[in-house]
C-alpha cells in the first residue's frame, strides 16, 4: 500500500487531499466572520423597525400597483371570464380582500360584486372578500408594525382609544364597521396595534359589514333601476348605519373626554 506522502532528499510533501484541506482551513479563516457579526444581523433586521419599514414597503408597492394597473376595472368588467357561479364568486371574493389591503374603495367593489353576481351571490362574495382582506391586514399590522408602534402611544387621546379596542374589542370594532366613514383600512390597522384578539376582529368584522356590504352590493345589482324599492331600501340601509355609528362615535367621543 503506498504511503501518504513521498519523500525526495528527506523533504515531506503532502497528499493532494491534504493539501486541499490546508488550503480550505486557510480561506475560511481569511474571510472569517466576526463573533456575534450573524447574530447582530439577526437582530437589526428582526428589529420592530426593520419589520415596520416592511409593512410600509409592503403598503406603498400595493397601492402603486392599483395606481399602474386599476386591478379594480378588471374585476367591474367580469374578471375573470372563464369562470362562471360559485367558482367566480370564490375567485372575486380573493381578489376583492387583496384589493382591500391595496386600498382600493370598497364601496367600489361591492358595487361591482353586485352587478356582477346579483344581490344573494354578491353579498357572499363581498362579505368573504371583507373578512379575508381584514384579516390579512390585522395579520400585517399585528406581526410587522405592532412592536414599533405600540411605544409611540403616550399620548392621552392615543392611550385612551388604545385601551377602549384592547378592553373592548368586539363593540368597538362592530361600532366602526357599522360607521361608514371610519376608513377600513384605518379600523384594521388600528385594531392590529392595539391588543384586540382575532377572534373578536374578525366576527366583529363580519357582523357590522352584513348591512353596508348588502346595501352597496343590492345598489349595484339594481342600479339600472333607481327608481325600483330595493334600491330605494337599500339607500336607505346605506344611511341608517352611517347615521347609528355618528350617534355610537359622539358618545365614545364624549366617554373618552370624560377619562
Amino acid at each position: 500500500m503506498l504511503d501518504a506522502t513521498t519523500r525526495s532528499g528527506g523533504t515531506a510533501t503532502a497528499s493532494p487531499r491534504a493539501a486541499a484541506a490546508e488550503l480550505g482551513a486557510a480561506t475560511a479563516s481569511a474571510v472569517a466572520v466576526p463573533p456575534g457579526f450573524a447574530a447582530r444581523c439577526t437582530r437589526v433586521l428582526l428589529s420592530p423597525w426593520s419589520r415596520l419599514s416592511l409593512l410600509v414597503a409592503l403598503l406603498a408597492a400595493a397601492a402603486s400597483c392599483v395606481l399602474l394597473f386599476e386591478p379594480q376595472k378588471l374585476l367591474a368588467n367580469g374578471w375573470p371570464p372563464q369562470l362562471g357561479g360559485a367558482l367566480a364568486a370564490m375567485a372575486f371574493a380573493a381578489a376583492y380582500g387583496l384589493c382591500t389591503v391595496a386600498f382600493v374603495p370598497r364601496p367600489l367593489l361591492n358595487l361591482a360584486a353586485g352587478a356582477l353576481f346579483g344581490s344573494q351571490l354578491g353579498t357572499g362574495a363581498a362579505l368573504g372578500g371583507t373578512v379575508l382582506g381584514a384579516g390579512i391586514a390585522f395579520g400585517l399590522g399585528r406581526v410587522l408594525g405592532q412592536g414599533a408602534l405600540r411605544p409611540l402611544l403616550r399620548g392621552r387621546w392615543l392611550r385612551a382609544a388604545d385601551g377602549q379596542l384592547s378592553r373592548h374589542g368586539f363593540r368597538s370594532m362592530l361600532a366602526a364597521r357599522l360607521f361608514p366613514g371610519v376608513p377600513f383600512w384605518a379600523a384594521n390597522y388600528c385594531a392590529a396595534v392595539s391588543r384586540m384578539r382575532w377572534a373578536a376582529f374578525l366576527l366583529a368584522t363580519a357582523l357590522g359589514s352584513v348591512p353596508n356590504t348588502a346595501a352597496y352590493v343590492v345598489a349595484g345589482a339594481r342600479a339600472s333601476r333607481p327608481t325600483s324599492p330595493a334600491f330605494l331600501i337599500a339607500l336607505a340601509l346605506i344611511a341608517v348605519p352611517a347615521l347609528a355609528g355618528a350617534v355610537v362615535a359622539w358618545r365614545g367621543r364624549h366617554h373618552l373626554r370624560g377619562r
